[in-house]
This record gives structure tokens, C-alpha cells and sequence, in this order.
């Protein structure tokens, strides 16, 4: 697991902030379902609050394990599913640093310890939960809310059934303090705890017609489709086309260098004039594309994975593509068998060489070594496409292009 520190500013009191609590919903401006890059967004938005961030990752296989955003001054982390990049689970793991506001009371921080008895006054009564033998933990759960406490050894017995009544107090006349909080999607009525429960935690349904991760049908040499707005975009397209498929891209730049022309004896201007190519970024798409300064017509189309440990991760939603192997003729249609035979964001390079072969060597991007702490990618070409393969064999970026 990588862990990697986002900023640090010394000096930020523990235990300081109070996020409103939405049982089934969220915590503060984290709201379950959303994309990791909404996220990111608000923390930049409160760089003060959220002055120590850590984000960790699975580098060797990225789709294994969640993603999680970590605040460790504020003792609370939110979990992404890997595939999707959407908030599945929020975690109060230090309750004494978060201080939680439900309704007009308080609970947690340095201030308010969330004791059972607290916590049983004020969400009320519920169930009977479930006591973990093996961890000593008693879990209370509420729809889309759970609450562990640590069960001190001498009084096991008093949760000695998988369902335990409820420990309001042990014979000493004290009661159980709240060791952890989760937060879910309360619409798969699982309950979600510590341990294995942690894992029934899934990010709620997207809305009808959500165009977050909808997929992306790629004719190679032809064109991309788009399954839910039922937008094609073909090569040669202009960008009026493309405004009145896609809207307004999200950015405009241009591309600065032609890196292929120092391979063209044949012109002697310099590298730098040569290039009046821009692109537009549509970044909620995870896409780039790609228009010819001269003719206005599309060259190329860039689709990112927005991977963690990429250099672009975070600057690009995710792109759901899905490419067919050349058997298939570019078809958009899925016929039986076929899905061992497609690319997509979830495809490893060597796979994607059992389908579509062996294309040589590779070259090296290294996107700035000062600026990119993760190290070089590797480049591959195939007729109508290139792949840009992180170190872990992952796909960073698919190029498609005319040849």
C-alpha cells in the first residue's frame, strides 16, 4: 500500500473542525457516491481544514484495493471503490479528534465523548447489534450508520450471543465508548461495521441518465461512441461538431510541441513553430481531443484511467472505454465471447498484447522528472492506437488515431 502525503502545514489544532453528520449520506462536504475528483476538489477548496492529507493506494494492483483518503489530525478517512472512483465508505477512526453534529447536538471531539449511552440518547432506540467475539468489538448499527465499541475482556459475558443486548453500562457502572464510526449507503440495507462488514459497504446508484462513467465505444480509425447521451464522434469531426455533441469543453490549450516532427529530415524550422494542433479537454469525460490547427478537424482522441501513481491522476475523471479486438471489426455490438477479446480501464498490457498482438518496442514518456514523482510510462503503437503503460502494467492513456 502507498501512502502518499498531499501537503502539511504544521500547527492545525486536533480535534478543531465540527461536520455535520448525514446517517446514509455523508460527513461535512463528503457526500457517499461521489467521485474522488469532487473530493479532491473540496479539500483544495479548504486547504486550512484539511492541511494534512494522505492518499493511499495498492500501486502493484490499483483495482484490488480501495483508494482512501486519509486526515489524520482529524482522525477520519473516506474509502473509493477502485473500479468506479466513488465514495463507498466514510470512517471516523479517531472519534475524539472528529467532533460530529447531528441535528442540534454534538457528539465526539475532545469535548463530547461518544459513549454508548450518548449515542443511544440521541439517534434513539434501535436493534440489538452484533458482537465480534474474536476483535472484542459490539457493533450498534442505525440505516446508514454503524457504531463499535470495545468490549474490555472482564465482560465478554455480557455479549456473549452474535446478537447482544445492548451494553448500556458494564457492573462497574461505566459504559463502552465509541471506537469507530461508518457511514454508507443505507439502500442495500447491509450492515456495515468492522472487519469483514466493512466490505458490504457499496457507493449508492447513480441517478438515471448519469454520464459519470458511462461507456465509451471506440471504432478504431472511426469514431467514439457514447452509450448513455448516444453521441458519435468521428475522426474528422470540427469543433462546432463537437460543442453540439459534447458542450462546452472544459479547457482549450495548445499543443506546444510536435515531438514527432524531429524524426522529418525534411523540414528544417524549428520544433516549436511547427505545431498550432490544440486540444479540448473535457475533463469530467476523462477525454481529450485532439483538432488539426490547420484543417479544424479532429486527429485524435485522448481517453485516460486516472489511475493512481500517473502524473495526470486527479486531473481527469475517469473514461470507461470499451475497444474491440480486430476480429470483431470495431463492432459496437457484443456478441457471445467477445469479452475476453475487449480493452477497457480495467485491461493489463499483457492482455491487451493477447489480443491485438505483439507491437515491438516501446517508448519512453516521462512527463518531467522534476515535476512527476512517479517515474516513466511506456508508450506502445498499434495501427489506430497507442497505449501509454504504467510500471505496473496498468494503462495510463489510450491514443486512438487515423493512420
Amino acid at each position: 500500500m502507498l501512502q502518499r502525503p498531499r501537503r502539511r502545514c504544521e500547527g492545525t489544532a486536533m480535534g478543531a473542525i465540527v461536520l455535520d453528520l448525514r446517517p446514509g449520506l455523508g460527513v461535512g462536504p463528503f457526500s457517499l457516491g461521489m467521485p474522488i475528483c469532487d473530493a479532491f476538489a473540496q479539500i483544495e477548496q479548504q486547504p486550512n481544514i484539511y492541511d494534512v492529507v494522505h492518499v493511499k493506494y495498492y500501486d502493484e494492483e490499483p483495482l484490488k484495493l480501495d483508494i482512501v483518503i486519509s486526515f489524520p489530525d482529524h482522525g477520519f478517512h473516506l474509502r473509493f471503490d477502485p473500479w468506479s472512483q466513488r465514495l463507498r465508505l466514510i470512517e471516523i477512526f479517531d472519534v475524539k479528534r472528529l467532533q460530529m453534529r447531528y441535528a442540534t447536538s454534538l457528539i465526539g471531539g475532545p469535548s463530547t465523548l461518544a459513549t454508548f449511552v450518548a449515542v443511544y440518547a440521541l439517534f434513539g432506540p434501535t436493534f440489538p447489534g452484533i458482537y465480534d467475539k474474536g476483535r472484542g468489538i459490539y457493533t450498534l448499527f442505525y440505516p446508514g450508520l454503524s457504531f463499535a465499541f470495545p468490549i474490555p475482556s472482564q465482560y465478554t459475558e455480557c455479549c456473549h450471543e452474535r446478537e447482544a443486548e445492548l451494553p448500556l453500562e458494564f457492573p462497574d457502572g461505566t459504559t463502552p465508548v465509541t471506537c469507530r464510526v461508518s457511514i454508507y449507503d443505507s439502500s442495500t440495507d447491509s450492515k456495515v461495521g468492522v472487519g469483514a462488514l466493512m466490505d458490504k459497504a457499496c457507493a449508492p446508484p447513480l441517478a438515471a441518465g448519469s454520464l459519470y462513467m458511462e461507456a465509451v465505444h471506440v471504432k478504431l480509425g472511426e469514431e467514439i461512441w457514447f452509450t448513455v447521451g448516444g453521441q458519435h464522434i468521428p475522426f474528422g469531426a470540427s469543433p462546432q461538431d463537437v460543442w453540439t455533441e459534447l458542450g462546452r469543453p472544459c479547457g482549450i490549450h495548445q499543443k506546444q510541441v510536435d515531438q514527432m516532427v524531429i524524426h522529418s529530415a525534411s523540414d528544417p524550422r524549428p520544433r516549436t513553430t511547427l505545431c498550432v494542433d490544440y486540444f479540448y479537454n473535457y475533463f469530467t469525460r476523462g477525454l481529450d481531443i485532439l483538432f488539426d490547427g490547420q484543417t479544424h478537424k479532429i486527429k485524435k482522441f485522448v481517453l485516460h484511467t486516472n489511475y493512481p501513481g500517473h502524473a495526470d491522476f486527479n486531473s481527469y475523471m475517469k473514461c470507461n472505454f470499451v475497444i474491440y479486438g480486430s476480429d470483431f471489426g470495431g463492432s459496437f455490438h457484443q456478441g457471445e465471447g467477445t469479452a475476453k477479446r475487449m480493452i477497457t480501464p480495467s485491461t493489463k498490457w499483457e492482455q491487451v498484447k493477447e489480443i491485438l498482438g505483439d507491437c515491438g518496442r516501446a517508448a519512453i514518456q516521462t512527463q518531467g522528472s522534476t515535476s512527476n514523482p512517479f517515474g516513466s510510462t511506456f508508450v506502445y503503437g498499434y495501427q489506430n492506437v497507442a497505449f501509454e503503460v504504467m510500471k505496473n502494467g496498468y494503462l495510463a492513456t489510450v491514443t486512438l488515431f487515423q493512420s
